[in-house]
């Protein structure tokens, strides 16, 4: 890997679990339950928290199952549709953001304690935030079943006042428009959304039980393992071949080109000094317990 994509992917590793913490905390569980979502799995609140952006100014449903699917790529359309319109039935976009930063604010204070009212926290922030602005509204693209991609949606949010929720909303801004580069990577590859998957389990990014969160079945994972096979992408055994490794591997530099553009705009002494101002909150977020030791990321492993 080179410098550059080296320090982008960095800076997703440091971001991400900052961002992700949210699916997983407790206080944002108690604000979904507040707002009437059933807590006994974790998909409708995940939903809702990641939907609401792309909802346009006046339309109280939300993002429809078609754009969720797409936008989100690697979950089945079953699986979405299970909890897609229904989610906005429960409640509105606009109750989803309000309570969605009442959840970070919750969730952060809990792991961060007195860092957030702290020099660093606000530096931090300003220095993320700068990166966060630098992301396009074009930069992806509006996806074919309509709205923006995820990134796009984040970014033309208001910002919160908080230091620690202005943080927090820069990092979902910039890990969705890396996602949203991601996806693009894959379909230029030539990867549907289970392909998608299945040739990351290959690369070993993590175990396959890990990708059953996102509700295809056997039978359409057996089907895309063989369509890889036929490529000459994995071997029988369901390990990539080394064409399959490259595929991969393009996929994702070409990913951290996507994601470069703010770190670029933020310029390389601000970045270091980003990076190395999120050490306390990232280690928080890792030694709390909350994140699952294996993701479908590949955190760690790409």
């Amino acid at each position: 890997m080179s410098e550059e994509p080296g320090r982008v992917r960095q800076m997703w590793h440091l971001l991400e679990p900052l961002h992700a913490v949210l699916y997983y905390a407790p206080e944002a569980f108690e604000e979904a339950a507040a707002l009437g979502y059933d807590i006994g799995e974790r998909w409708p609140s995940y939903f809702a928290w990641r939907a609401a952006p792309a909802a346009s100014a006046e339309a109280s449903a939300g993002p429809s199952a078609e754009y969720v699917t797409e936008a989100f790529h690697s979950f089945s359309p079953e699986m979405v549709r299970a909890h897609v319109p229904g989610i906005w039935a429960t409640a509105t976009p606009e109750a989803v953001l309000a309570a969605r930063l009442r959840a970070v604010d919750r969730t952060y204070r809990a792991l961060l304690g007195e860092w957030i009212d702290g020099p660093e926290a606000a530096e931090a922030a300003a220095l993320a935030r700068r990166a966060a602005e630098a992301v396009p509204a074009e930069a992806v693209g509006a996806l074919p079943a309509g709205g923006p991609a995820l990134g796009a949606a984040n970014a033309a949010l208001p910002w919160p006042d908080a230091p620690h929720l202005v943080l927090w909303q820069a990092a979902t801004v910039l890990r969705e428009h890396r996602g949203d580069g991601h996806l693009a990577a894959l379909r230029a590859a030539g990867l549907d959304p289970v392909e998608s998957l299945v040739s990351f389990a290959a690369v070993g990014a993590a175990p396959v039980a890990v990708f059953a969160s996102r509700g295809w079945s056997e039978r359409e994972w057996a089907a895309a393992r063989a369509g890889l096979v036929a490529r000459g992408l994995l071997a029988g055994d369901g390990t990539a071949t080394e064409a399959g490794q490259a595929l991969r591997t393009e996929v994702e530099l070409r990913t951290d080109e996507s994601a470069a553009g703010p770190w670029r705009a933020l310029g390389e002494p601000d970045r270091a000094r980003l990076a190395e101002l999120l050490g306390t909150p990232w280690l928080a977020a890792i030694g709390s317990g909350l994140l699952p030791s294996e993701n479908t990321l590949g955190i760690g492993k790409v």
